[in-house]
Order: C-alpha cells, then structure tokens, then sequence
C-alpha cells in the first residue's frame, strides 16, 4: 500500500483505456503515453493493461506503508527513495516507511508510477482509466488527492529490481530533432481550407498553450481559414483529430476527448506519435508532417515491433536475474 503525500488533482489512475463505448457518448480515456505504460508494466512481469499513476504535475510523493517493488517511467526528471536518487525509467525496491518524490522534467511532461499487479481500484466498463469528466473509474472517479490510500494487486510480488531501459525516445529516434516531429494525416474537411492555410500548417511550428490538457491540445501559429464559412453537425471524434474551430487555431483531441464534434477536421495524428505529443510540455513548439494511410501503417507496425522487441529483453532479463 501507498499513500500519496504531495500531488495535485491532476494525478489520477490510469491504464490503456476504455474501449467499445464510444457509441453510449464514453470517451476512452486512459495514459497519454501508452509506450511509458506498457514498459514499465513490462519491467514489474505486469500485463500490459495494468494501471498506472499519470503525474503531469511535481513534485510527487508517496509513502510506502509495506515493503513493495515499483517502477517509474515516462519522464526523465529527478527521482528521489528518500535520499537516494535513482535513474529514470528504473525499477527498484522499497522498504516500509520509505518516501518515493518525483521531480519535473525539462523534456517530458509526464511520469508513471507503476505497483506490482497494477493498482488496484475496481474496473468500469472494462478499464480501471479514471474518466475525470464523467467522475468515473479510477480511484473514487477523480484524481489523487493528498493522503489518498492505493493498494497494488499484487503485493507480495517479487522479481528482480535495480534494473532500468533506455527511454524509447531514444530507441525510436524521436530526440534526434530539437522541435518534435508529428506525422499526420489529412483529415475529411482538410480540402476546404485554403492552399496558404494547408501549406502554413506543415510548414510552421506550433505552440502548445497554456489552456491545453488531457482533453485537447490547443495550438497558436497563424490561423487557418476555410475557403467559405462552413457548419456542420456534430459527428463522431476520437482521440488524435485535430480540429479548427472558428479563430482558425488548431485543436488536438486527447485522451480525454468527448466522443462527438461540430468543428471542421483538418488532420489526424498517427497513433504511433500520440505517445510523443502527450509527453511535449506544455509552452513547447511542434511541427506537423503529412503522411500517407499506408505510411501511417508502417509506422505503427515499427512501432509494435519495437515495442515487443523492449519488452523480450525485459522478460530475458526477468528470467535470468530472477
């Protein structure tokens, strides 16, 4: 068991999301970076759907009330077991008593604490993601607040800890461009804005601003206008499509995302870059780049490959170390 002693309500329970009710007006939820998720769980012998803590904001800090493994990932800032500072993206072993803090990253906005098992708070719908809007899932449907209590399913697990992996912003290559790159394809209304708006939209980079969070990503560049004033009616969105609404600024959909949406589609972010975009800090600069549906494949197929590539050196190591 853990007790949260620093933290904001921003923090909340979360795992790959809630899938298959999108039709009931449920948006999935879940990490916005499933890479960091899925590795980390991978690191505790986890499932690869098991929940996670998402930090967006520091510093946090636990206590731990037994003795209990754990893994931190996503972000590269510092993190302290009492006064002991470990490497990011690392699994390690606590004892009774001991405090875990997270600082901010420079790089990374996001940081994930994993438990043995997962947390364990009750499934809604098929997920333990905590839906902050509809104040479902997760832990009591909100976020973390302080002295709050989680328990991980499986205490007692052990394994061997004091081993860590390369960020996959590394492996994937994503720290080679000082401004980050996201692929995207064009979306059903991106014929009817005008061809300097197209082109604007490729060519210049994008800011993050301050009122973007886990629903959506607000961008400020120089606005995109429609070739003729066009309303349309609400229809289906998922996490990734970026919208324009009428002062021509970009909106990214994000995990959080309402399930329908009046505003013209423009694009759509790969989902083999959404981990990326939900690990840029808030303030950052972005560039788009188009891509095609098949590039937009092999993308996630390199992904995936990748992916498991990580996780069978994990699970080598978990068998020989062990």
């Amino acid at each position: 068991m853990i007790v949260i002693e620093k933290t904001t309500p921003l923090s909340s329970v979360q795992d790959l999301g809630r899938t298959g009710s999108l039709h009931y007006g449920v948006g999935t939820a879940g990490v916005m970076d499933p890479l960091a998720l899925q590795l980390g769980n991978a690191m505790l012998g986890n499932v690869p759907n098991a929940a996670a803590i998402e930090i967006p904001l520091f510093p946090f800090q636990v206590r731990f009330m037994d003795d209990c493994c754990f893994a931190v990932t996503g972000h590269d800032g510092r993190v302290m077991l009492d006064d002991v500072m470990l490497p990011f993206w690392w699994s390690a072993q606590a004892r009774k008593g001991q405090r875990l803090t997270l600082h901010a990253s420079r790089r990374t906005t996001r940081a994930y604490l994993h438990l043995p098992g997962g947390v364990d708070v009750p499934a809604v719908l098929g997920s333990r993601s905590t839906q902050l809007r509809g104040e479902f899932g997760g832990f009591q449907g909100r976020g973390l607040h302080q002295g709050d209590r989680l328990y991980a399913i499986e205490p007692k697990q052990a394994g061997p800890v004091d081993f860590g992996i390369m960020p996959p912003w590394y492996g994937l290559g994503v720290a080679d461009t000082p401004v980050p790159l996201i692929r995207v394809l064009p979306a059903a209304e991106y014929g009817i804005f005008t061809e300097d708006s197209c082109q604007a939209f490729w060519l210049q980079a994008w800011q993050i601003t301050p009122q973007s969070n886990r629903y959506g990503y607000r961008l400020s560049g120089q606005p995109l206008i429609a070739k003729a004033p066009l309303e349309m009616r609400s229809h289906g969105i998922v996490p990734g499509v970026i919208q324009i609404p009428h002062n021509g600024q970009p909106i990214i959909q994000m995990r959080d995302a309402q399930p329908s949406g009046g505003y013209p589609k423009f694009g759509t972010v790969i989902d083999a870059d959404m981990w990326v975009l939900g690990q840029i800090p808030v303030g950052s600069l972005v560039r788009f780049i188009q891509v095609s549906y098949q590039q937009a494949r092999v993308a996630d197929a390199q992904q995936q490959a990748y992916l498991q590539k990580v996780i069978a050196q994990i699970d080598c190591h978990r068998r020989y170390a062990g």
